[in-house]
């Protein structure tokens, strides 16, 4: 064991607890209505708690053990076999604890969880966001993690490259977001009444403490502390601030004004297209991901969202669906040594691995949906999905939870 590898891991799985909670709830919470702020809160939170308890118990083992091509096997059930107390020993997964990349692993998928909220926020119930995650992470998110990452995964073994997540976390959550946005249909009043966020400077303090914990996200995923963590951790610097710009030139051309809405999305993007690429591309490669990635992340929350014409409240879909795509394919492109990535060894081996990553989003992007589709199904059959119109107009804070984030 390592003990500066297992500092830097626990601290990355510190920072990724921080950006679900605090960090996702405050962003999420600021871009709602008043009236909804509090049960997008406490809908993220409880996701995020939920996973972690499935994770626990069969989640981690049928992700990270050996099985087959989709799941793996049940050795790692209620996490047996990591640690003998009694005896004081640990099993190693690397220089750590497995018990510690466990843990690490385990705020993966309560975010990815607690990310789809913002896809079906102000108008669901309650009892059916928690039956939704069940089933959505169970059916989705731990078959695409092994497929990815556990040993002997499908595209794993196909040589697709996803350094932090950018088809395990941002395209299998922004699918199922926008699947479910659709199943359930658009807000009472979606085009026509105001739907401006409650609280910009609460989103603000949210989008920058996403930014702080992604690089435990990003820079924990190295495993270690080595030059790879180094490598990511600038990256998620680099990339971040390209999409910022990106977005706010953009939209400042096109619409007159820069937003600051406009700015924390873009930062959210840039995270968002560099999360698979971190630890496997050049800081050079970084920063173009980032600019790309906001720069169609905003074209995904205008021009792509109007053609679909699904409410997706909180462009789940238009940012982490469509910014991990970018991230995904361009990957495949500057991983290459001579575009300052640390991979591919000439630029003819490329379009061979631009293939492979498009597979890998292909696949994330049916296989995501379908388990959505399912899991909308059994969630509206069993609790209702949608709540009734009258809690929906009044807000589903004091009806659903009796209580309010703001008292009047």
């Amino acid at each position: 064991m390592d003990k500066a590898d297992l500092a830097w891991v626990s601290v990355s799985t510190l920072l990724v607890l921080l950006m679900a909670t605090p960090g996702l709830a405050l962003f999420y919470g600021g871009l709602v209505r008043a009236k909804n702020v509090l049960s997008v809160l406490i809908q993220v939170l409880s996701t995020f708690a939920l996973a972690l308890i499935l994770w626990f118990i069969y989640g981690y083992s049928l992700t990270f053990t050996s099985g087959n091509a989709v799941f793996g096997g049940f050795a790692r059930l209620l996490f047996s076999g990591m640690q003998d107390l009694a005896a004081g020993k640990f099993e190693l997964a690397g220089s750590i604890p497995e018990l510690s990349f466990a843990s690490f692993q385990a705020t993966f998928a309560g975010i990815t969880c607690a990310l789809i909220v913002g896809g079906f926020a102000e108008r669901v119930r309650y009892s059916a966001v928690l039956l939704f995650t069940l089933i959505w992470m169970t059916l989705a998110y731990i078959p695409i993690a092994h497929m990815v990452w556990g040993p002997g995964g499908w595209l794993l073994e196909r040589g697709a490259l996803d350094f932090a997540g950018g088809t395990v976390v941002h395209i299998n959550a922004g699918v199922a977001g926008l699947v479910a946005a659709i199943v359930l249909g658009p807000r009472k009043g979606f085009g026509t009444e105001n739907m401006a966020p409650a609280n910009l400077s609460l989103a603000i303090i949210g989008a920058s403490l996403l930014w702080v914990g992604w690089f435990g996200f990003n820079a924990g995923s190295a495993l270690a502390a080595n030059e790879i963590a180094a490598l990511a951790f600038f990256n998620t610097v680099i990339a971040t601030a390209g999409a910022i710009l990106s977005w706010l030139l953009l939209e400042w051309k096109h619409k007159g004004k820069p937003s600051l809405l406009g700015a924390i999305s873009g930062a959210v993007a840039g995270l968002v297209g560099v999360t698979p690429a971190a630890g496997l591309v050049g800081p050079g490669g970084a920063l173009i991901i980032g600019i790309a990635a906001g720069a169609a992340c905003l074209w995904g929350v205008n021009g792509l969202k109007r053609r679909l014409g699904a409410d997706d409240s909180l462009d789940v879909f238009g940012i982490h669906g469509l910014g991990g795509m970018v991230g995904a394919l361009l990957t495949g492109v500057f991983n290459a040594k001579p575009l300052g990535g640390p991979g591919l060894d000439s630029l003819t081996a490329v379009p061979y691995q631009v293939w492979l990553q498009l597979e890998g989003v292909l696949i994330t992007l049916l296989w995501s949906a379908s388990a959505a589709v399912i899991a909308c199904f059994i969630a509206d059959k069993i609790c209702g999905m949608r709540v009734d119109a009258d809690i929906e107009r009044q807000g589903l804070d004091i009806p659903s939870h009796g209580e309010s984030a703001y008292q009047r």
